[in-house]
């Protein structure tokens, strides 16, 4: 399965001049935890977390005086740029999901922008993961189910955890073609034909 079959898109982003407060919001108001930084053409330069913003807010927060003040001309509201990852990690929308998954699982990220043509045109986050993997099983069952009844076969197919068990009443011959058949499908760990 490619990426692009997986990932939110179109990627919620932000430029680097956006305020600390607006990027909470769209973090807030969208339930997602990154956001992808882009130029004014789009492309990715880098990334802004809720890990990022909690302390710059919290600080905040715990500064703030029981009195109002006067600023100066000068004060300006902290900026995505002060405080995004500039080191970021990407994917390419037509890359196989499993090295996403892998990115995933060895990082600290919780989620990766997706680029097409050094545009940013999605995300994919671990709760996308997690629905894709969740429903694994069910989508394993159904491939393998329409190729066996493409090949006049009619067998139950039970999957747990990618491990597939093909149930039926047949000859040697059809359990060794159910198998194979299994076999082809991907995201199949093993195959038992009792």
């Amino acid at each position: 399965m490619r990426i692009t079959e997986l990932m939110t898109t179109p990627a919620i982003t932000v430029l680097g001049e956006t305020t600390v407060s607006e990027a909470l919001h769209l973090l807030d108001h969208n339930q997602i935890t990154t956001l992808p930084v882009v130029d004014r053409q789009g492309r990715l330069v880098g990334v802004v977390s809720e890990a990022d913003l909690i302390p710059d807010m919290l600080l905040v927060e715990d500064r703030a005086p029981s009195y109002p003040l006067r600023l100066s001309a000068v004060f300006r509201p902290r900026r995505v740029a002060e405080l995004m990852t500039h080191l970021v990690m990407s994917v390419r929308s037509d890359e196989d999901i499993d090295g996403a998954i892998d990115l995933l699982r060895e990082t600290m990220v919780k989620s990766l922008p997706v680029v097409e043509r050094e545009q940013v045109v999605g995300v994919i986050s671990r709760s996308d993961v997690i629905h894709y993997l969740a429903g694994r099983d069910a989508r394993i069952r159904n491939d393998i189910l329409d190729l066996l009844r493409e090949r006049e076969l009619d067998w139950q197919v039970e999957v747990d955890d990618g491990i597939v068990r093909i149930l039926g009443t047949a000859g040697e011959l059809d359990r060794q073609r159910a198998e194979a058949i299994a076999d082809t499908v991907a995201g199949v760990i093993a195959v038992h034909v009792p």
